[in-house]
């Protein structure tokens, strides 16, 4: 299975180094020197990590195709991809790989039908479950304990405790 582990960000210094949004618990690991990663789009890569440093809280890292600031510049908004195991788990009971959660049903507290998930949006104060609606409608649900008490991998569900008005459609949509 392939999983987002990254996306580039802004060029830093001039000698191609890129700073990198990190979407994995296990960054030493999947930028480490060596590590080759595929992108998204394809055209982009493959890239192999020359090395990767820590710098006031962002990772910075250097691969071996990168060499100036204006190569660095045109990767900007690639995503770093990373092969895992299809039963591989992150090791955390609370965290799940975007394609555990893609196609769970989701339910409320009370057992009542709300949708499925269709997509994980990585958004920059928290992550969004796009859950497709009964009536085909899209709600964008916070990925939080508050809202999300349950996570049922194995059931092939998700628990949603919404706030009012979460689900209820926009009068000025129209």
């Amino acid at each position: 299975m392939i999983v987002t582990v990254g996306r580039i960000g802004r060029a830093h210094g001039i000698r191609g180094e890129v700073s990198v949004e990190v979407r994995t618990d296990t960054p030493d690991e999947r930028f480490a020197d060596g590590a080759v990663l595929t992108t998204d789009p394809v055209r982009r890569g493959p890239l192999t990590v020359r090395g990767s440093r820590w710098h006031s809280g962002r990772l910075l890292v250097t691969f071996d195709a990168v060499t100036d600031r204006t190569v660095a510049e045109g990767l900007r908004g690639t995503l770093l991809l990373a092969e895992v195991a299809d039963d591989e788990t992150t090791g955390d009971p609370d965290e799940f790989f975007d394609h555990q959660l893609v196609g769970l049903k989701a339910v409320g507290v009370d057992g009542a039908a709300i949708g499925v998930v269709r997509e994980i949006i990585h958004a920059p104060g928290q992550d969004l479950l796009s859950i497709e609606l009964g009536d085909g409608r899209e709600a964008l649900v916070p990925f939080v304990v508050e809202i999300v008490p349950e996570v049922d991998v194995a059931g092939s569900r998700v628990v949603i405790d919404p706030p009012p008005g979460l689900f209820e459609e926009d009068p000025s949509a129209e």
